[in-house]
């Protein structure tokens, strides 16, 4: 009997005993030993499963928050190539508006220098190679310098008609046959021809004037000491001591005073001495430094420094 193993059932009919052999024996301690290794087996593995969902659950919620960054992160990137994208297209739109006032700013930059070249060119003086800021000043004071001579000191034709019919110098009157000087230039023009004044200045003297024989006669005082006498003149526009520009219509022509038939007298005078007046009829900006060659006895030189916009001297180019 030891070396037999006895099992007993009890149930609610009763006990019962069953007796196994040495070999059976075995197998069932086997099985109780496989069971309780199973049992705790399975006990360690699944604790061991556990740890390892509870890391897996970490895992998770660690991943679950990259993942929320990495939304966060792709919104902030997609905002931010969204302003960088604006930010691009201002760029370019300011570049485009730069290049195109650039070509405006070269476009009217060859303008002015295409404008000052013609004014070098009109003036008479060398041609530069390239306009440059210091010589366009320099250009401005000479222009504004010969603007202020010529329009104070006579210059130009005082009538718009008119056929030429005596100059300056000795010559025979035609009414009273004598050899005498004439002291300025005749054209022949209908009466009613509008006269214009050759330069700024004041008038002097607008009336009759028998003694001269100028008939109706306007002097008109200029800038330096220069005069202008408009004689025979059958209308006066003009009374003493008026102011008049350059320009200015001041009378029409006639034939009054001791006259041959309907002209104009015309006289330029310097302190009071009648000076030719052709090289004062062609005076222009085209050939402005020609009467400072042809006109003697006036010092030309004294009369340009005393331009009042000059700052510094400029030779006579």
């Amino acid at each position: 009997m030891k070396n037999r193993l006895v099992l007993t059932l009890t149930t609610t009919r009763g006990s019962r005993q069953y007796s196994l052999s040495k070999l059976a024996k075995y197998l069932v301690l086997a099985g109780i030993a496989l069971i309780f290794v199973g049992f705790i087996l399975g006990n360690y593995l699944l604790v061991k499963t556990t740890d390892q969902l509870t890391l897996l659950e970490i895992d998770h919620r660690s991943l679950e928050g990259m993942y929320e960054d990495a939304l966060d992160s792709r919104e902030l990137y997609k905002t931010s190539l969204d302003e960088l994208s604006d930010t691009l297209d201002l760029v370019q739109s300011e570049r485009d508006r730069f290049e195109q006032k650039s070509a405006v700013a070269l476009t009217e930059r060859d303008k002015w220098a295409e404008t000052l070249f013609q004014l070098e060119q009109k003036m008479g003086l060398l041609q530069s190679e390239m306009m440059t800021l210091e010589r366009s000043k320099e250009l401005q004071q000479i222009a504004n310098e010969r603007l202020f001579m010529l329009r104070g000191i006579p210059n130009g034709r005082p009538l718009k008609k008119g056929r030429r019919t005596d100059g300056f110098g000795m010559r025979k009157h035609p009414v009273t046959k004598k050899k005498k000087s004439h002291n300025g230039v005749d054209w022949s023009t209908h009466i009613g021809t509008p006269i214009f004044a050759t330069a700024d200045g004041a008038v002097e003297y607008s009336g009759y004037h028998k003694k001269s024989g100028y008939g109706k006669l306007l002097i008109i005082s200029h800038n330096f000491g220069f005069k202008t006498y408009y004689g025979h003149m059958d209308k006066l526009l003009v009374k003493n001591g008026s102011v008049i520009r350059k320009g200015q219509l001041v009378g029409y022509s006639g034939n009054t005073g001791i006259s041959t038939g309907p002209h104009l007298h015309y006289e330029v005078r310097y302190l009071f001495k009648p000076l030719n007046p052709d090289p004062f009829l062609k005076w222009d900006m085209d050939n402005y430094n020609n009467i400072f060659t042809q006109v003697k006895g006036i010092a030309w030189e004294s009369l340009r420094k005393m331009h009042p916009l000059s700052q510094e001297e400029v030779p006579l180019q």
